[in-house]
């Protein structure tokens, strides 16, 4: 994610929080159950004199029909049964705390909510299931090194007027399966089929602050990383938001039809910070679920101007209950968790074994580092470092994406793909996944010194996402004297060294056609012509599509491209000192994770000239040169190649 701009708040100086005086409740009823003959509603508020319940007709305008206080429970919880059909009635809370009344909210817990999320909405789940969706079946995936993940704004995918689809902007968009570009070409959900990746990451799509769901008239764009209601899918991608049931129906659509296309779902989790501090977590229990700093003043990890505090029991029941809500009652198949460094391990430990309980094949990640200080012990935080402590969740790898395009924060730096000399090493430790190898010098490695992988899969390779530049224009804004030509040769070789590395590769939407923003990095609230994906660029750049694609295809056809395992890795792939800081050799021996092919041989030529290797011994045929891609084989190599300048060959050897 990016820093938010947010309304300046001054700072204001607050007693340290006691946070023993917060009893810690364990059940699991929390929030609303409806059923036709009652409703209940039960709410965690441990230091109100009283809570409010107020019922409306609307989600939005409507006066209050009737207003409840609900009956103090144990360990904290409020609570109260009305015994009639509440169904599409709308609903709001009120705690009185210190003798004052907080702001009317929907509860943490809120599974449909009106208009902008203000108030909270009874609702029968089972009706908003679309038909066949209890026979939902997931794409198969056996490892998760198997995975391609793609990531991609539901807004972005579909809202310019050459993608072909009807419903722009909207869940829906994904459920069009035959949506073409002005030139014919296949967009939406067939070209991502087409394309071959196995997972879409989807920015946030619960319900967030920015856009305002009353005025979509006005086109407003943002990502999404302004958290307010969780367990709600956003209502601006829906075709009516004032129903608080459609944006549930359309969302389970949306996932239905991609699961029917062979493709699994990943949600964009924002339970670092929230929008404001006016968050429905402070109408319950003030400050409880923030960090602060020793003065009580809030601590700010996020950039956000807050920041939440995972550590405690109740955050952490929640972001536990909210993962396992969204894997059971959507059938999501993946999380990705923004700014995952604030977290604490203990607790995504713990989110992980609740999430591999209801499926073992669901995949968790996140970015292993804050956007500002915080006053957590960085040993117990879910940074890139720790990575290894954590059980079955990835990290995503800073080292290879600006070793390969130039550091994030020097744009004008070049890297390995344009001819930079000191990025071998970390290229390397990319290559093998940021495990432990024997070969890998960790001293020259960018910005890890020590592997921080425990295996494989823990490892996401990407060259770029949603924030900052496009890689194309990361490359252009690098290398401002280059042809159009030879940024593409960067482009593809970028793309190549993370397609053909070891762990988990990661694609940004469009950079299989050379996207743009202009030069824009943080377009969080850029508008459409800045972010919209422009299909047209399919066509523009057809040779660059075909090479994504025909990678991807060779990546999932080859299991060497993809072990399950560091030991496997320290194993069978043996790097090939070329004597050339801007040119990696590395070989995949013996069939490695019963690969058909004998051995593999990869180089990588960061030079802009092309430079002569000698092959090992054997008879090697030629996959790839860097331009094209053909698995039974481009020619018969001879012992000496010539291979490209900023390219990546690949071989195979028959004897």
């Amino acid at each position: 994610m990016k820093f938010l701009s947010l309304l300046f708040i001054p700072a204001i100086c607050f007693a340290q929080l006691n946070v023993s005086q917060f009893p810690v409740y364990n059940g699991k009823d929390l929030g609303v159950v409806y059923s036709p003959e009652k409703t209940k509603f039960k709410v965690w508020a441990p230091l109100a004199s009283e809570v409010l319940l107020h019922i409306y007709p609307d989600g939005s305008y409507g006066e209050v029909l009737e207003t409840h206080s609900l009956k103090k429970s144990n360990l904290g919880a409020w609570e109260l049964e009305i015994l009639k059909d509440l169904k599409h009635k709308y609903y709001t809370f009120q705690v009185m705390q210190n003798g004052k009344l907080l702001d009317e909210s929907p509860d943490i817990y809120a599974k449909a909510v009106g208009l902008n999320g203000k108030r909270g909405m009874v609702v029968n789940l089972d009706e908003t299931n679309p038909e066949g969706w209890i026979k939902d079946i997931k794409p198969e995936l056996k490892h998760a090194t198997d995975i391609v993940i793609y990531e991609s704004h539901v807004r972005d995918f579909s809202i310019n007027a050459n993608s072909g689809m009807q419903n722009k902007g909207k869940y829906l968009a994904f459920t069009e399966t035959g949506a073409r570009n002005d030139q014919g070409q296949l967009t939406g959900v067939a070209h991502l089929k087409e394309l071959g990746i196995t997972h879409i990451h989807l920015l946030p799509t619960y319900d967030f602050n920015s856009v305002d769901e009353s005025k979509l008239e006005l086109s407003t764009f943002n990502w999404g990383y302004d958290p307010v209601n969780y367990n709600v899918p956003e209502g601006s991608y829906s075709s009516n938001p004032n129903d608080g049931n459609v944006r549930i129906l359309e969302f389970k659509k949306m996932v239905q039809a991609l699961h029917a296309n062979g493709i699994r779902v990943i949600l964009d989790m924002v339970y670092n910070h929230t929008a404001n501090r006016q968050s429905p977590f402070n109408q319950f229990a003030p400050d409880y679920f923030y960090r602060q700093k020793a003065d009580g003043n809030y601590s700010d990890a996020s950039g956000c101007g807050n920041e939440t505090a995972s550590e405690r029991p109740m955050m952490r029941k929640f972001m536990i209950e909210s993962a396992a809500y969204w894997a059971n009652e959507y059938h999501v198949d993946g999380f990705r968790f923004d700014l995952m460094g604030v977290h604490d391990i203990e607790t995504m430990n713990a989110i992980s074994d609740s999430l591999h309980k209801i499926d073992p094949s669901i995949f968790i990640y996140g970015e292993g580092w804050t956007a500002g200080s915080s006053p957590f012990p960085a040993e117990q935080r879910a940074v890139k470092k720790n990575t290894y402590k954590l059980k079955n969740v990835a990290a995503f790898s800073d080292d290879l994406r600006d070793a390969l395009h130039g550091p994030y924060n020097k744009v004008t730096e070049k890297g390995f793909v344009s001819g930079a000399t000191s990025y071998a090493e970390s290229v390397k430790f990319g290559i093998a996944a940021s495990t432990q190898h024997p070969q890998v010098n960790y001293v020259s490695v960018n910005y890890s010194k020590a592997p921080w992988a425990a295996e494989p899969y823990q490892c996401i390779n990407y060259v770029s996402c949603h924030d900052d530049n496009t890689l194309f224009d990361r490359l252009k804004i690098g290398n401002p004297t280059a042809s159009e030509e030879d940024l593409i040769k960067m482009d593809k070789l970028s793309q190549a060294i993370v397609l053909t590395s070891q762990g988990v590769p990661f694609i940004h939407s469009g950079a299989e056609f050379l996207r743009s923003k202009q030069g824009i990095a943080n377009s969080y609230n850029s508008p459409d012509s800045i972010n919209a994906l422009d299909w047209s660029l399919k066509s523009r750049h057809e040779d660059v599509y075909n090479y994504y694609r025909s990678m991807i295809a060779l990546r999932k056809a080859h299991p060497a491209f993809r072990m399950s395992s560091t030991k496997m890795i320290q194993k069978n792939l043996k790097f090939i000192d070329s004597s050339d800081p801007s040119l990696v050799m590395y070989e995949l021996i013996n069939h490695a994770n019963g690969d058909t092919w004998k051995d593999i041989l990869v180089v990588v030529n960061g030079n802009s000239s092309s430079k002569e290797v000698q092959l090992p011994e054997g008879t090697w045929i030629l996959a790839s040169d860097g331009n094209s891609v053909k698995e039974k084989g481009l020619s018969r190599a001879s012992a000496k190649q010539t291979i490209s300048g900023t390219s990546a060959f690949i071989y195979y050897r028959i004897d």
